[in-house]
């Protein structure tokens, strides 16, 4: 039987061109090509989150968050820059108001046999961080737990949120 370690709150702020970003890495012993896929195939991505479809070289994709729920609204991002199989970038529309955006950055890098993934999300304020960041532990443990054949039905969301929401409501005062 494998067990899950309980779930920890990783995410920390770091500054990036004057604005906030909730930073969280990941280590996988993988090459990085692999890491890669995990988070820009779709076949891959559905495993721990959702899928997308259209032509990336177009500059966006429609985005299906399906780990959430089967029915989640199709969402577009938007691929603002990709350095394969290093550095992307991309933004949405934030779901509780349109008029703003989500932007993230995921960055690799390989050494010895273990890439790590640093996944960054912009975050304007400490309410914002107290759902963003519990649940991106979340998703980057069930991206983890996907990676390695483990069963992702032992990570309850209902351990992270709202058990993480202190430590973000802190780390973004």
């Amino acid at each position: 039987m494998t067990t899950t370690p309980t779930p920890k709150a990783t995410g920390r702020v770091q500054e990036r061109e004057g604005t906030a970003y909730l930073v969280f890495e990941r280590t996988f012993r993988a090459p990085i090509a692999d890491v890669w896929a995990a988070v820009t195939e779709s076949d891959r991505l559905v495993r721990w989150i959702g899928h997308w479809n259209g032509d990336p070289t177009t500059g966006a994709v429609t985005f299906y968050m399906t780990a959430e729920a089967a029915d989640a609204p199709a969402e577009t991002i938007h691929i603002d820059e990709c350095d394969a199989p290093r550095r992307v970038v991309m933004r949405s529309a934030r779901p509780d108001d349109h008029a703003l955006e989500w932007r993230w950055e995921i960055d690799l890098a390989e050494a010895d046999g273990v890439t790590t993934l640093t996944f960054a999300q912009e975050v304007g304020d400490s309410v914002l961080a107290e759902s963003v960041g519990p649940g991106w532990d979340y998703y980057l443990d069930r991206m983890v737990a996907a990676e390695n054949g483990e069963d992702l039905g032992l990570i309850d969301f209902d351990d992270y949120y709202p058990a993480f929401v202190e430590h973000y409501r802190r780390v973004l005062a």
